[in-house]
């Protein structure tokens, strides 16, 4: 426990928590809605500094991030709490939980930096649950790994406020931001949070102010936000705010936490969901959570030849050479080489 950055004392012994926009006034004694910052005294405290709830090395592509040194090891870790309570989160038992958590481990950020580097990985991913809520931690270790030639990666909902964002991002390499929808309705009924327009601003200033690599995912889920024109809205948003060269993500789901009463997403919408992208102007469109699908693989938006080819989170054929498509020559947006080697499957 540490006293936490970005907070504000208020009248009557509250503070109000400025890290991410739903900006909570807390009591004394209570906590803020991610379940991991507390009022003590009139100070607001982080609870889960050093607190690791998942580790693993894991493929870079698994973030997912296709454009990212391809093929490279990212030594994943997470910690418990999230300022979102989406109703169909895959790792609600760490992002819903608190310190209470039983299965925590004490880390410091040497010791994620020196795990890192003993297993060969070349970066370091703040994902599974949400890293803003661990915003001191994620930054000294992001601090140390940048020292150390290790690239730090965000797998994050983008929710933050500016300020704090701006502290973090010169240390950041890449983000991989989860656009939930492109409805504020839908993020007041299943992600609990009013808009999604402050992940969408993250992912603009990211891209734009430092020159961070961004790639979104866009988990279709049926009747919510699965519908042509709201993906399409989408789509066109990414065009003119982020670039064309963006890669987008459009996963399928599968019923789980909350909506598990809602089918699988059809291939039919996920497909539905890839040639509208493409025909906004989207040039780098992937499908997630369909194996052996084509939409895995990266294709020379000129020629249209196979550039890198996955099976899964494996890559079998990569046809860049020297940042360009080795058939005819057109450049291609790739961050660092083709990395032609195995992660080493450390995990707990």
């Amino acid at each position: 426990m540490r006293e936490a950055m970005y907070w504000e004392p208020l009248e009557n012994g509250r503070v109000r928590c400025k890290l991410c926009p739903l900006n909570c006034i807390i009591d004394e004694g209570q906590r803020g809605s991610c379940r991991v910052r507390k009022n003590i005294g009139g100070k607001l405290y982080t609870l889960n500094y050093g607190k690791v709830s998942a580790i693993a090395a894991d493929p870079v592509e698994k973030k997912p991030l296709f454009h990212f040194w391809p093929g490279s090891c990212a030594l994943s870790v997470a910690t418990i709490g999230c300022n979102m309570h989406c109703k169909h989160c895959q790792n609600w038992e760490i992002s819903q939980s608190d310190e209470s958590f039983p299965y925590l481990h004490d880390m410091s950020p040497e010791m994620i930096v020196e795990m890192a580097k003993r297993y060969g990985c070349e970066s370091i991913a703040y994902t599974y649950n949400e890293p803003v809520i661990w915003y001191e931690f994620v930054l000294d270790t992001a601090k140390l790994a940048r020292k150390e030639g290790i690239h730090n990666l965000l797998i994050t909902n983008g929710y933050i406020n500016e300020e704090p964002f701006r502290g973090l991002a010169p240390y950041i390499d890449a983000m991989n931001i989860d656009v939930k929808a492109f409805s504020d309705d839908f993020y007041m009924k299943i992600v609990s949070v009013p808009s999604g327009e402050p992940s969408r601003k993250t992912a603009v200033i990211a891209k734009k102010d430092y020159g961070i690599h961004v790639e979104l995912t866009y988990l279709i889920i049926p009747t919510l936000n699965d519908k042509e024109e709201e993906i399409r809205t989408f789509a066109r948003w990414v065009v003119e705010n982020l670039g064309d060269d963006t890669p987008v993500h459009f996963s399928r789901f599968f019923p789980h936490y909350m909506l598990n009463h809602l089918p699988p997403t059809s291939l039919e919408t996920v497909e539905m969901a890839y040639r509208v992208a493409k025909e906004e102007g989207l040039t780098f469109v992937y499908v997630g959570n369909v194996p052996g699908h084509p939409g895995e693989s990266t294709f020379c938006p000129r020629c249209g030849k196979p550039l890198i080819v996955r099976d899964g989170f494996e890559i079998t054929e990569y046809n860049i050479e020297n940042g360009k498509c080795k058939y005819c020559g057109e450049p291609v947006p790739i961050v660092g080489t083709y990395l032609k080697k195995r992660y080493n499957g450390m995990w707990w």
